[in-house]
């Protein structure tokens, strides 16, 4: 399927009242799309990969993985509290309807690393800045960020204000 993007839904008032979900999974169900959205995401880093990509939990974890099986490095998992194994590091931050906080392993990548931050969809930008502060804290280089889906009207990429590059595959 050349045109996944036509398989993305809306679900209305979901998690909360007011709040328009863009749902991927179908996308994720029809293997040509899936690939097809993989390939699109690791386009602008296939000249020079990254060490690793940090994929948010938990739709940021199949593309991320996906990704980094494409681009051929490491997959470090982004999580919402208390669900890694041993000491972590922790970065609360906003979203469009409330707030939440990430870990991450505090070993999870070497000083120095490339590591690319990956997710689903670019709302508000609270989850990217978070995972890559918590990257940064470890010492870890944030090449980018890179995105399924960017929801242009919530303003995301404005909040972004950062030196490294924010990619989308698509743009709604």
């Amino acid at each position: 399927m050349s045109d996944w993007s036509a398989l993305i839904r809306d679900v209305p008032d979901f998690p909360k009242p007011g709040i328009m979900f863009r749902d991927i999974t179908p996308v994720l169900a029809d293997p040509a799309a899936f690939a097809a959205a993989v390939a699109a995401m690791a386009a602008p880093w296939r000249a020079t990969p990254p060490d690793a990509v940090a994929g948010i939990e938990s739709r940021g974890f199949i593309l991320g993985a996906a990704l980094a099986l494409e681009l051929r490095c490491g997959f470090v998992p982004v999580r919402k509290p208390g669900k890694l194994p041993g000491r972590t590091l922790s970065q609360g931050y906003r979203l469009e309807y409330g707030s939440d906080r990430l870990e991450v392993h505090v070993d999870a990548v070497p000083a120095g690393a490339r590591v690319l931050v990956v997710d689903d969809v670019l709302a508000t930008g609270g989850t990217l800045r978070a995972a890559t502060e918590l990257l940064r804290r470890q010492g870890a280089q944030v090449i980018g960020a890179d995105v399924l889906v960017e929801l242009v009207p919530l303003g995301g990429r404005d909040r972004w204000d950062d030196a490294a590059p924010l990619r989308a595959a698509l743009l709604m």
